[in-house]
């Protein structure tokens, strides 16, 4: 089973932040958000702000990336524009 985007990224704000030696209080202060914002993201709930995200990741030196994905919906996307319209 893969991981999930939100417990890749809540594991990475955890150990970033472990690893920094801050305590959940000491980041959210940092970054301008709440503790119970930081909690969230570490626990990997799935409905978190963008822009307080941004913030943490920013906080800590990580980035959020964006990669095109393999998946049936991408692959179906990518088929689509492949196909050329019918002339008249």
């Amino acid at each position: 089973m893969t991981e999930s985007f939100t417990e890749h990224v809540a594991a990475e704000v955890r150990a970033r932040r472990a690893g920094l030696g801050l305590t959940q209080q000491d980041l959210a202060d940092m970054a301008g958000v709440s503790e119970r914002f930081v909690r969230f993201v570490e626990q990997g709930k799935p409905s978190v702000q963008l822009d307080s995200l941004t913030a943490v990741l920013e906080t800590l030196g990580l980035e959020l990336r964006l990669a095109t994905r393999s998946s049936e919906a991408a692959k179906a996307l990518s088929g689509a524009a492949d196909v050329e319209e019918p002339g008249p």
